[in-house]
């Protein structure tokens, strides 16, 4: 008796191709989609970073010990401008915007002049060692001791990684003092005086500098070239330009923009961990001794041998 013919086997040549229809259909739209995931992840780490601060209490003594007179003082350079400069600015932009237009970019615009008076004057100077302290601090919670402990002393018996921080053994900075970066902002403020899309390019331009600075100190560890750190910001560009402007609208909010100096740096920091727990496992393996003697790296963290004394900060 003749066997009837099995349709499974129809079942399975047709069903490839109807997962293709759809991919066929979502092919031109896989680039937005993966840009815009991008920018999402990216933007996403300064909040996070906020969440990881407030998280570990050994980081708030660098706040409260070294930033908060700043903030104070922040806070006085805001209440000047706002005082005397505000005002005749929501005026001018009231004749070319109307009401609700001219209040919106009359607050970017003062808070703008504000940092950039506050970065001009502090944290070039002031905040950058304790953005250092954070981004190593963080990158020690995440195991990656040895990529700190080649520049800077640590002490392995204290009780926090805050603690843990010795004096830097070669050049540390969090971002480099960029005059540049001055020059731009006070330049791209005017931008705030065009409705509506004006703000915005104002954030994202002077965000996509600060984010290109962000890894500075990652790249610093990993003893990087001028040329090779150059070659990085190009390939993270996307990501830095959405990471920055988030930063950068965290920055302008007064009196708590020091705080956001430090959260963004822990931010940073946790950004480096991922990306470098994805480069340290090759296709589902871990690092051998041969591929870290390939990337130059020493096998055990290098410790200072002197005795931890607790400190406040």
């Amino acid at each position: 008796m003749p066997s009837l013919p099995d349709g499974s086997n129809d079942g399975n040549r047709s069903s490839p191709l109807l997962w293709r229809i759809p991919k066929f259909f979502l092919r031109p739209f896989r680039g937005p989609i993966d840009r815009a995931r991008r920018a999402f992840r990216a933007a996403a780490y300064p909040i996070e970073g906020i969440y990881y601060f407030l998280r570990h209490p050994e980081f708030y003594p660098v706040f409260l010990g070294r930033l908060l007179p700043l903030s104070i003082i922040s806070f006085l350079v805001y209440l000047i401008l706002f005082t005397f400069a505000f005002i005749p600015q929501l005026l001018f932009l009231m004749i070319f915007q109307g009401k609700a237009g001219a209040w919106f970019n009359a607050i970017v615009l003062v808070l703008g002049e504000g940092h950039v008076v506050i970065q001009a004057l502090f944290e070039g100077f002031f905040v950058d060692e304790a953005q250092v302290d954070i981004f190593d601090a963080t990158l020690i919670n995440h195991g990656l001791t040895d990529l700190v402990a080649p520049h800077r002393l640590l002490f392995p018996d204290a009780p926090t990684s805050v603690k843990m921080l010795g004096k830097p053994t070669t050049k540390a900075e969090f971002q480099p003092f960029s005059l540049k970066q001055i020059i731009e902002l006070i330049v791209f403020l005017p931008l705030n005086l065009i409705p509506y899309g004006g703000t915005v390019a104002f954030l994202m331009i002077t965000g996509s500098r600060y984010g290109k600075l962000s890894h500075h100190r990652w790249f610093q560890l990993r003893g990087l070239s001028k040329q090779e750190m150059k070659r990085e910001r190009s390939y993270w560009s996307w990501e830095y330009t959405w990471f920055g402007t988030i930063a950068m609208v965290l920055q302008l909010i007064p009196v708590l923009s020091f705080f956001f100096l430090l959260t963004t740096s822990a931010g940073a920091a946790l950004w480096v961990a991922k990306l470098e727990q994805r480069s340290r496992v090759r296709v589902g393996r871990p690092v051998t001794a041969n591929d870290q003697a390939a990337r130059n790296q020493p096998d055990e963290p290098v410790y200072h041998d002197g005795i931890y004394h607790d400190d406040p900060v």
